[in-house]
């Protein structure tokens, strides 16, 4: 039951419904006897800054902030972490009472435990090439950057976009039509686009070129296997779901929203999946 001592935490995004954020974050809530509730929002494509600001004062506590937001976010916060400074993005905000908003960034933490749990990848075990230049294109970066990475490529439509992200890691920028140079011996390539998101095209990127270890990785989720994974695991190649990492960021957040971590005995990736092959 709902009632006005519940705490309120969210998700935003445009488009929003896909999110399995609501169903993880509610069955920690459950599983932890906590007064809660997790909840998705879609401001208008245009109206993310109006929307936060209508929540400062912590009527709701946080929301994490998915595509196409981040960069938004960012623009929102008074006060962030030094690793959402770095990204230039943020996925957590957090509204205090005084009407104050904090930000942070755990997409990076998401990333590199799902990198390790899924492929035992090592970011400094060589190339990286991430594909696109929007928040989640930037906060990957900045944290295989900081977890030594030693040649970070960004391939993107619009090169502009692409070598703005390479400034910050001392990387390479490749349009994506011309983009054979970054695959050329990659360690791990990162699809940080929504091509091949449900009912969108997929992104096409030259795989062969890569080393024979490498490994996929889409931040995509729904579909679980995308066409690009489907088209790294045709060539061989070691793959990361989106799922895992989504998992993996949202514990962080789970603390941030709610002071305590998330209970370690519910399978929410069980959950997930469970929906996913049921077509929600």
């Amino acid at each position: 039951m709902i009632t006005g001592k519940t705490a309120v935490a969210g998700v935003a995004g445009n488009p929003v419904a896909h999110s399995l954020s609501p169903l993880i974050h509610n069955a920690w809530l459950a599983a932890a006897g906590i007064d809660g509730v997790y909840v998705a929002f879609q401001p208008p494509a245009d109206g993310f800054r109006r929307f936060a600001e209508g929540l400062r004062g912590g009527a709701v506590r946080g929301i994490n902030v998915t595509v196409p937001f981040k960069e938004a976010a960012f623009e929102a916060a008074d006060e962030m972490t030094g690793r959402a400074r770095a990204a230039g993005a943020v996925n957590l905000l957090l509204f205090r009472p005084d009407g104050t908003v904090a930000a942070d960034n755990t997409d990076g933490e998401g990333l590199i435990g799902a990198l390790a749990h899924q492929a035992g990848f090592d970011p400094e075990s060589g190339p990286a090439v991430i594909l696109g230049a929007g928040g989640a294109a930037r906060g990957a970066a900045t944290t295989l950057a900081a977890e030594g990475c030693p040649d970070i490529r960004i391939v993107n439509r619009t090169l502009s976009r692409a070598q703005a992200i390479a400034e910050l890691v001392a990387g390479r920028a490749f349009p994506l039509d011309r983009c054979e140079g970054a695959l050329e011996g990659a360690a791990v390539v990162i699809n940080a686009t929504t091509a091949g998101l449900s009912g969108q095209a997929p992104i096409d990127v030259p795989l062969h070129l890569t080393r024979d270890d490498a490994v996929a990785m889409d931040m995509v989720y729904k579909p679980l296997v995308t066409p690009f994974l489907a088209r790294a695991q045709a060539r061989g190649l070691r793959t990361v779901d989106g799922l895992e990492m989504l998992i993996r960021q949202a514990a962080p957040s789970f603390e941030a929203f709610f002071g305590r971590p998330p209970p370690p005995e519910v399978d929410v990736r069980g959950l997930a999946l469970a929906t996913l092959e049921a077509g929600a």
